[in-house]
């Protein structure tokens, strides 16, 4: 679906507005929706840039890392709150939980110890594990937020130990192939853009080193390009359930740690960054290496995402390459919503199903519910279905959502079978309001 002329045309003012402004030799911006790219914005000649382009994208390399994790943890291999001793023993950080690392909650210092590791040869995993120290927890977990590098390269190397597999070769066969993202890459692959440092003063271009980082390439080391990220996107919005479970990635994006305390405009899950822009809620993360920027925003909700790119170690005036990722991402959400879903006629439901439809009360307070296409029971406040149900036995169902997520409903019957009363987790509901639950 591309986007509408006026709406396409607002998108490319404010990536010429960012390249122009921030001084960024090129700009690439692609608009995702329903899986495929609705827009690509370009500005800048340094070079001309287009979809198959590659930028490095950093730390959003961090996003696939954690989803490595997840299909570890959902195969039964790790837990989430596994000590970081039992996949990689002996280090002083050892009784760090894997979801604190992933969370950025562990209290873990950012980098590891030596050089700047973006702008250097990277060590080996052993190396990485020989430069920890007790002194590397800065802080307790849990207690701030706290963002670390360091940590995913220890997830880089719980990974490896698990699987036997180099990060590299795991990121290829899990994620890179079934999702066909050829064109992101371990090390560059031509066409790509080189990166550079913009002099502050006279305008002039420093190109900077493309480094191999080693052990820490987990945290930061992948290329790739608008048409993969803008993949990778739509995995994040609507993940392919033979990669990943869709609960799972539900599960990633609940929020693990808050970075903004004040206005609670950002969080971090597990392994994305979560911002809160007015009543939507974005996943998705930002990324810098040397000479390099990228961002990566989406709303779930409209499988609708937006990923850009800069060769430039930052733009300047007050550019921000995942803040212009949300800007647009807003943009074409207002200007575009999504269409509601039509109503059609539903066939008869199931006859367990229908006795338990209409009005239900508790406390003086009317319910409603109803079946669905999927033969679950949905419901709660009259014109609020927040509650969905699904069927686990005779007279038994499970809370899916909403405040019942998890609880169990059980149907309540009188000596003649027919269902009286609702027992949601022993709050009992009634066909009328006269009746004590």
């Amino acid at each position: 679906m591309r986007l509408l002329p006026e709406t396409a045309r607002a998108v490319d003012t404010l990536v010429s507005r960012a390249q122009a402004e921030g001084r960024g030799p090129s700009l690439a911006l692609g608009v995702v929706r329903d899986g495929e790219l609705a827009r690509v914005a370009l500005a800048g000649d340094h070079p001309t840039p287009d979809a198959d382009l590659q930028y490095r994208i950093g730390s959003i390399s961090k996003t696939m890392t954690a989803v490595l994790v997840m299909q570890q943890r959902d195969a039964g291999r790790l837990a989430l709150d596994d000590p970081l001793d039992k996949h990689l023993p002996g280090t002083p950080v050892g009784a760090l939980s894997l979801r604190q690392l992933l969370g950025h909650a562990s209290g873990l210092q950012r980098e590891p110890e030596g050089r700047w590791w973006e702008r250097t040869e990277g060590a080996d995993l052993a190396g990485l594990i020989a430069g920890l120290t007790p002194a590397k927890i800065a802080h307790p977990p849990h207690r701030v937020y706290h963002y670390s590098n360091l940590a995913y390269g220890l997830l880089g190397g719980v990974l490896e130990r698990i699987t036997g597999t180099p990060w590299a070769e795991l990121l290829r066969e899990r994620l890179l192939e079934p999702l066909s993202m050829r064109r992101t890459t371990y090390h560059p692959t031509e066409p790509y853009a080189r990166g550079y440092v913009v002099h502050p003063w006279h305008d002039t271009l420093r190109e900077e080193p493309r480094t191999d980082t080693g052990a820490m390439a987990p945290a930061g080391q992948l290329w790739s390009t608008v048409a993969d990220l803008g993949r990778w996107a739509a995995f994040l919005a609507d993940p392919a359930p033979d990669v990943l479970a869709p609960a799972t990635l539900t599960e990633m994006c609940a929020p693990v740690v808050i970075s903004d305390l004040d206005s609670w405009t950002g969080g971090h899950g597990l392994g994305v960054e979560l911002y809160r822009v007015g009543d939507r809620v974005y996943v998705g993360h930002g990324g810098s290496m040397p000479g390099y920027i990228a961002g990566l925003a989406v709303h779930r909700p409209s499988r609708t995402a937006v990923v850009d790119f800069a060769n430039a170690y930052g733009l300047s005036r007050g550019h921000h390459i995942v803040g212009l990722a949300r800007e647009v991402l807003t943009l074409v959400l207002d200007a575009e919503p999504a269409p509601p879903t039509p109503w059609r006629p539903a066939g008869p439901p199931a006859p367990e199903l229908a006795e338990l439809t209409g009005r239900w009360w508790w406390m003086g307070l009317e319910y409603e519910f109803r079946p669905d296409a999927a033969g679950d029971l949905v419901g709660g406040p009259v014109g609020q279905p927040l509650l969905r149900f699904t069927p686990e036995g005779p007279d038994r169902w499970r809370g899916r959502c909403g405040s019942q997520d998890g609880e169990i409903l059980t149907v309540l019957r009188d000596e003649a079978g027919h269902p009286v009363a609702l027992d949601i987790a022993t709050f009992v509901f009634t066909r009328t309001p006269d009746q004590e639950p």
